[in-house]
């Protein structure tokens, strides 16, 4: 899978210190959805297809509640 033009997004609330900073970021290709770290961008990337990636999401929603 191709990331080489992709846009990477970080949480808005990343950064401002407090450990805030240690965060990933995603990037949605096709469907297939890019992980990588958001100090050391270099270092490679998890890939998760669309049903992986929305049962990751949908458990971390649900464990909010």
């Amino acid at each position: 899978m191709e990331f080489s033009g992709a846009v990477w997004r970080k949480s808005s609330r990343s950064g401002g210190g407090g450990g805030g900073d240690n965060c990933v970021e995603v990037a949605f290709v096709g469907a297939a959805v890019g992980v990588r770290d958001s100090k050391n961008t270099g270092a490679g990337r998890l890939v998760f297809g669309d049903a992986a990636w929305e049962s990751f999401t949908g458990g971390v929603l649900a464990s909010r509640s």
